[in-house]
């Protein structure tokens, strides 16, 4: 049996040459009308003002995220400062004590003084260095061009 040539009519006068894999059997759908161009603009600012009020939205969420963790970790280094500060407090009078009796509570008192100075000099030449790393890193002309404002009352 031979295949229809599907250029001859159909039987009931119909032609299917119309027919779309059965999408549009009546012919070619029917373009839709133009888009409006004040429409498209319209949807593109509204999309973009959404955009920029998600973005602040999110801007505002991270800055809120970071002022909780800021305070919570203030709180909690203000209560390791303090156990830091009251373990230090005893073991200075420890140290006293200790020392008291071979060179005397006076010479013991400023033998523990000294070293908890040396101690504290030591901490704040450290201090003083790693702000200067953060002044290096906050700087505005890191490439030493010009004259830098902040460089000046260092």
């Amino acid at each position: 049996m031979s295949s229809p040539d599907p250029n001859t009519p159909a039987p009931d006068g119909r032609r299917f040459d119309g027919v779309s894999h059965g999408y549009a059997p009546d012919g070619r759908p029917e373009t839709a009308p133009p888009v409006p161009l004040e429409k498209i603009v319209g949807d593109v600012v509204d999309n973009l003002s959404a955009t920029a009020r998600a973005e602040l939205a999110l801007l505002e969420a991270r800055g809120e995220l970071a002022l909780h963790g800021a305070s919570w970790t203030a709180a909690w280094g203000t209560i390791a400062a303090c156990a830091v500060g009251i373990a230090m407090l005893a073991l200075a009078f420890g140290a006293i004590l200790a020392l008291a009796p071979h060179v005397g509570p006076f010479v013991a008192t400023l033998i523990v003084v000294a070293i908890l100075l040396a101690v504290a000099g030591f901490a704040g030449w450290r201090a003083q260095r790693s702000y200067g790393d953060i002044r290096t890193a906050l700087r505005r002309d890191l490439t030493n061009e010009g004259i830098d404002p902040d460089a000046a009352d260092a």
